[in-house]
């Protein structure tokens, strides 16, 4: 009984997450340079640099397709995979080239075990239900020796953090009223930002799920952060 309560409440957090992102799809890149000033762009340049090589790859949580698109001008072979039908669309519509589609949700990741060479994922781990068991599907799916790339808003350096928290509670569900017509969303997106785990935390997380050399780098003082991790070859 226990379990079936668990599922159903889990299943109604992701329901309720993806249609959040299917009300905001069409205004959430214009969102994104709002909110960061268009930082968001040279951070994901910047998980773009650490990915060397070429190969399969995968950018999961992939919306609009952002980091897939500088993926591809780097010669990877790119699958988005996310759960929203909506936030795709408006990457395909926005001219995403050569990369691939595909609807899946992080816990359950629609690929073989050791088929891929670099799974990417900025700003999506946090809107997952379970996100430990969504970085043990992504270690998963990595061949030995793959790379794991992980974009995520973290725990600003505590100097910045009182004027950051001003920021995140004033100004930013406010934008989203007034560019996406959706507060609520966005009030959303300032809470899971603020009950995500710290730096540290996560990787630990990273390597209990498997993930081995795991390290991390600070953007805007800590106002975000690049995991990194890899599958042991």
């Amino acid at each position: 009984m226990q379990t079936h309560t668990h599922t159903t409440t889990d299943d109604q957090h992701r329901a309720g997450i993806q249609a959040m992102f299917d009300l905001v799809a069409p205004r959430y890149d214009l969102m994104n340079d709002l909110m960061s000033m268009g930082t968001h762009r040279l951070w994901k340049r910047r998980v773009v640099g650490l990915a060397s090589g070429s190969g399969t790859a995968v950018d999961l949580a992939g919306g609009t397709g952002d980091i897939a698109q500088l993926l591809v001008k780097n010669d990877w072979h790119v699958t988005v995979c996310d759960a929203s039908q909506a936030m795709m669309k408006a990457g395909r519509e926005r001219g995403v080239k050569n990369a691939n589609w595909v609807a899946g949700l992080g816990e359950k990741l629609p690929f073989s075990d050791n088929s891929i060479d670099l799974l990417t994922i900025g700003f999506g781990l946090r809107n997952m239900t379970l996100p430990q068991e969504a970085l043990c599907e992504a270690h998963r799916v990595l061949k030995p020796g793959g790379m794991f790339l992980c974009l995520e808003f973290s725990t600003p350096q505590a100097w910045l953090r009182p004027f950051y928290n001003w920021y995140s509670d004033h100004i930013i569900p406010r934008l989203g009223a007034a560019i996406a017509g959706r507060r609520e969303a966005y009030r959303y997106l300032v809470d899971s930002i603020r009950e995500f785990p710290d730096q540290e935390t996560l990787k630990a997380q990273m390597q209990r799920a498997g993930f081995e050399s795991v390290n991390y780098q600070n953007l805007s003082f800590g106002i975000a952060a690049i995991h990194q991790g890899s599958k042991a070859p």
